[in-house]
């Protein structure tokens, strides 16, 4: 039964809602650029950075040497004792920076994967990038030997962080070589991806199991995803990648949105799909890769991070910047938390395993309830 002329039905209302608030919403143009600017999701972004400048500062003051106030602003302003620029300087700024920008970039990269892939479940970890990263470092430990002690082994040549980055490319190269079929599906992706990382994993344990002990116990820290003694020297490489692809990620906002609607629906609006899923994916993979060869495979952060955005941000799909703010605070968070709250400073990984297992539980039995309802 059609409804009388005049009358407006609820689809046709929420919609005619919906294009109102847009209509109230002005677009922020930048040259040929135009950005649509959420109050809610801007609202967001700024207590996130609030949240994360104080954990910050509590990063600067907390720990085994205690640190006032004023000695913390005093060695960040270049003044105090030797002792305090040494201790805030030199080991606690560069942890809280890195743990910022590689939960920044995880964050970020798992927004992007979730959303071409269409699946909460997705993260880059699917994409072979961490168990890539952690089979390349394993694999140049036991192959070096001696590598972290002295000169000759392969780790001494071309560094941890080079061998993460370089096993992180090359798992998601291989992930996406075998995914595509006359294109890349988003579930294929995935099937792919969790068969790739079951290799990945069992041919990394074999290899601690034949290597040195010694070399092992050194392997396994890494791999648990760790912030114990890292320099400027791993936070400017992380911060260059965040300053070359985020620009480029968020430039591809708009073919995030699109990509949502399937498949036949993009074509029909005259979108290179395959061309604009590749491009996506491999900033994700480049995000996902400095971040592990900055801190090793921090787990679930790239999986919870853009669902907390989402949620928090009340959008469609996972926003980029909300998903970087929600990931830097949730490695600084658990990194503040594993250095202070533990009698043994625990590896931020372990942290992050412990938080973020009964969220991905929640998420498979929310998804489950889901289907279940269709």
């Amino acid at each position: 039964m059609s409804a009388p002329p005049g009358t407006v039905t609820a689809p046709a209302a929420a919609t005619t809602a919906g294009a109102v608030r847009l209509a109230h919403r002005r677009p922020l143009r930048i040259g040929r650029v135009s950005l649509l600017l959420r109050p809610r999701g801007l609202a967001v972004t700024v207590t996130g950075l609030a949240l994360l400048l104080l954990l910050t500062a509590l990063h600067l003051r907390l720990g085994d040497i205690p640190m006032s106030l004023s000695e913390v602003v005093a060695a960040v302003l270049g003044g105090g004792t030797g002792g305090a620029r040494l201790v805030i300087m030199e080991l606690r700024l560069p942890r809280a920076l890195t743990g910022a920008l590689v939960g920044a970039a995880l964050g970020v990269s798992g927004a992007i994967t979730q959303a071409i892939a269409r699946n909460p479940l997705a993260g880059p970890d699917i994409l072979g990038v961490t168990s890539g990263a952690s089979l390349a470092v394993v694999a140049a430990t036991v192959a070096g030997g001696a590598a972290y002690g002295g000169a000759g082994g392969v780790l001494a040549a071309i560094g941890i962080p080079a061998a993460a980055l370089a096993g992180g490319l090359a798992g998601a190269l291989l992930v996406y070589g075998l995914a595509w079929r006359r294109g890349l599906d988003g579930y294929r992706l995935v099937l792919v991806g969790v068969g790739v990382v079951a290799v990945f994993t069992n041919l990394k344990y074999w290899l601690l199991t034949v290597g040195d002990v010694n070399d092992a116990t050194r392997a396994m820290v890494w791999i648990s995803g760790s912030l114990n003694a890292r320099g400027m020297e791993h936070v400017v490489p992380t911060a260059l990648a965040l300053a070359m692809v985020l620009p480029a990620t968020l430039l591809g906002t708009r073919t995030l949105a699109v990509l949502r609607l399937g498949d036949d629906t993009v074509r029909g609006l005259g979108v290179r799909i395959d061309l604009a899923r590749g491009s996506l994916l491999l900033c994700a993979v480049l995000l996902a890769s400095a971040a592990t060869a900055a801190a090793g495979p921090i787990a679930f952060v790239a999986l919870a991070a853009p669902q907390i955005a989402l949620r928090l941000a009340g959008v469609a799909q996972p926003p980029l910047v909300v998903s970087a703010v929600a990931g830097a605070v949730l490695v600084t968070g658990a990194d503040l938390a594993a250095r202070t709250l533990t009698p043994v400073e625990l590896p931020v990984g372990i942290v992050t395993a412990v938080l973020g297992a009964p969220y991905l539980i929640y998420l498979l039995v929310r998804t489950r309830r889901a289907r279940g309802a269709i």
